[in-house]
Parts: structure tokens; C-alpha cells; sequence
């Protein structure tokens, strides 16, 4: 597929076609292990190496753990006043994301850190050896971080550092409870007693079937979770029978949501649902443009190397489905975050009839 400046006229027809495959969403889309949440672990750290543009050592809340990390390294000086002119070191709080999925030892993941005194810029600085805890008391520390920062944006005292963390100590995942079940929480956007009643059933219909006397391994315990009992056989080695669930696709119209445009840039997903639909207009993404027309293609416009045509969903052909719109850039394998652009663009310009909701 060309890149540059690729022109794609996606043409509001008024034919029928019938949703592929490809516009199924799996479980682990919509829904997570119990356990399995965002966890975020943070510390107080010392930027070093820093031309001058660091916090006064004048300050003691400075010039305290400045003179700890210099006791530590076995060059103490003689008193905090012998710090008063340093300027090459600043005080910031450093965090760190956890995925849902959790983290394991020796695992790498970005780290922000942020200035909390009088720093004037934090450009060209290293974190220091950092250790990072849990956030709350008592949690104990989870990761190490250090490396040299790279100020993004145009704010000079707040910077990443590209893997800075690394874990010393696996993060608590999922486990099953005594009774041998787990506990799928499903996310806030999709959250609603017709979604967990829908996982329960499909769940229980793709493991145990349609049998009137199959025993159900899923229920419905609230409107965002449901229940799941692993069979007794493999509840040693549940990691299969987990993958297997949470990998279960279902229509998203089965949902029964309100119209709704749900986006995980993280993960990469793009969910529509309720019926979520949008109106004709011309739009643009970095390296792309789109043209939504009511009716043919226009004759006026140049013939465009790589096309789709979205069917209209009404008889008027003024509006087409977002889940046909979504279908076509996957046809013409548009990068997902130029389609995550798009919907952002038609929700912009007022085209997107539907609920925007970044997960």
C-alpha cells in the first residue's frame, strides 16, 4: 500500500454487505481477570549529571538525600552545608505503569520522572538508581530504575527513561479462589447486567454446550462480573483453560450498549457498538485522506490507488456504520493508530453519532 499522502475515497453506497468475521471481538477485549488491573509503582529519586539547571542544595529537602547518596557511595561530606552550591542533581518522583497483565522478574518497562522542587530543567540528566514500591504503605520494592531521561513535550522538568525499570520481584497476578473460580471483570465501557449475562452464556455455551444436563461453569455475580469455576481436571494447570475463555469471540452488537466508540490505544483496539454510526464528510490523518461521499464517488476527484467502498445503512444513504467503516480501513490495512485518528477526527467534526469513550 502506498504511504505518503495515500489517498482513499471511502464512497456511502447504498448496497447491503453482510459483516465479516473480522468485526468479532474477543472476551479479553471487553474484559479482564479480576487481579489483573493497572498497578503503578513510584519512588523518590535524584536526577544527576544536570548543567546547572538543577534544584539549590540550599534546600535540605535537597540536600538530604543528596548527601545520603553520597554516604551510600562512600564519599560523605563533612556536613549538608557542603552541599549548599551544588546545582548539578534534582529531587523528582518517579512512576512506573504496570500493565493489567502484570509483570514478572527482570521485566523492562518505561518509567516518567518528574521534578518536585525549583529544577529549572531536567535536559541531559540520569536517574540515579531509583527503588520503585507499591503504592501503598508496607508494599515493599518491586523495581529499580535508572538510565538517562529524554524530556518529552515542552515541559524540561518532566522526562521518561526508556525501560528504566526493571522488576526485582514478580507483581501478585490471578489466582483461583477455594472453590476452585475466578472472577472475569469486565470493563467500564461495556459494563451492564445484558454484558455479563451475554459473557456467562457464551462462555458457558463454548465450554459445556447446549446439553440440558451440562453443569454451567459461568455465572453472572454483578453488571461487570462473572463467575467462572474451572474444571476440576485442570485446575493445577488452569493457564490453558484461562487462554481459551478470555479468547472467545462474540458479535458486539450483541451487546445491547448504547451507540458507542470504544478505543483502546494501548492495546490497539477499536470497538463499536449500539449501533454506532456516522455521517458523510471529508476527513484527514496524517499520510491519508478520506472522503465519505453520499452516493458515487466524485468524478472531479483523481482515482485513488487504494479504495473501499462503506455501505449505507439507511435509505437516504446519509449515514453508514462505524463497524463498515472499521471493516474497510482493515481491508486497505490502514495502521491502527491512523484509525484511532479517524474516529477522533468524525467525532471532531461532529460526523460520529455515537459515544467516544477512551479506555
Amino acid at each position: 500500500m502506498p504511504t505518503m499522502m495515500t489517498r482513499v475515497f471511502l464512497a456511502v453506497m447504498s448496497a447491503v454487505i453482510v459483516a465479516t468475521s473480522a468485526s468479532a471481538t474477543s472476551l479479553q477485549q471487553i474484559a479482564r481477570l479480576e487481579e489483573q488491573g493497572e498497578s503503578v509503582l513510584q519512588g523518590l529519586g535524584l536526577v544527576v549529571g544536570l548543567p546547572g539547571t538543577g534544584d539549590s542544595a540550599e534546600d535540605l529537602i535537597v540536600a538530604r538525600p543528596l548527601f545520603t547518596m553520597l554516604e551510600a557511595m562512600g564519599n560523605a561530606p563533612g556536613s549538608l552545608e557542603e552541599l549548599a552550591e551544588a546545582n548539578s542533581a534534582a529531587l523528582v518522583v518517579v512512576t512506573c505503569t504496570i500493565p493489567e497483565g502484570g509483570a514478572r522478574v527482570n521485566d523492562r518497562f518505561d518509567v516518567t520522572v518528574s521534578a518536585i522542587n525549583n529544577a529549572e530543567s531536567l535536559a541531559g540528566g540520569e536517574l540515579f538508581l531509583t527503588p520503585l514500591r507499591g503504592p501503598l504503605p508496607g508494599q515493599g520494592v518491586y523495581a529499580v530504575a535508572q538510565g538517562t531521561l529524554l524530556i518529552e513535550g515542552i515541559n524540561p522538568v518532566r522526562a521518561r527513561v526508556r525501560e528504566g525499570a526493571k522488576m526485582v520481584r514478580q507483581t501478585p497476578g490471578w489466582r483461583l479462589g477455594p472453590d476452585g473460580t475466578i472472577r472475569v471483570v469486565i470493563r467500564p465501557s461495556f459494563g451492564g447486567w445484558t454484558t455479563s449475562q451475554l459473557v456467562a452464556d457464551t462462555i458457558n455455551q463454548h465450554r459445556v454446550g447446549f446439553t440440558e444436563t451440562a453443569i454451567e461453569i459461568a455465572r453472572a455475580v454483578d453488571d461487570r462480573t462473572v463467575e467462572v469455576r474451572v474444571p476440576e481436571a485442570e485446575r493445577g494447570t488452569p493457564a490453558n483453560f484461562l487462554a481459551d475463555i478470555l479468547s472467545i469471540r462474540f458479535d458486539p452488537s450483541l451487546l445491547d450498549l448504547p451507540a458507542r466508540v470504544v478505543v483502546n490505544e494501548r492495546e490497539g483496539v477499536i470497538i463499536a457498538a449500539g449501533g454506532a454510526r456516522f455521517s458523510p464528510v471529508s476527513i484527514s490523518a496524517p499520510g491519508v485522506m478520506i472522503s465519505t461521499l453520499a452516493g458515487a464517488e466524485d468524478e472531479d476527484r483523481p482515482a485513488a490507488p487504494a479504495s473501499a467502498q462503506v455501505p449505507s445503512d439507511d435509505e437516504e444513504g446519509v449515514t453508514g456504520r462505524v463497524e463498515d467503516l472499521l471493516a474497510a480501513m482493515r481491508q486497505l490495512n490502514l495502521p491502527i493508530g491512523e484509525q484511532i485518528s479517524i474516529i477522533h477526527q468524525l467525532d471532531r467534526a461532529g460526523a460520529l453519532h455515537a459515544e467516544l469513550v477512551m479506555d
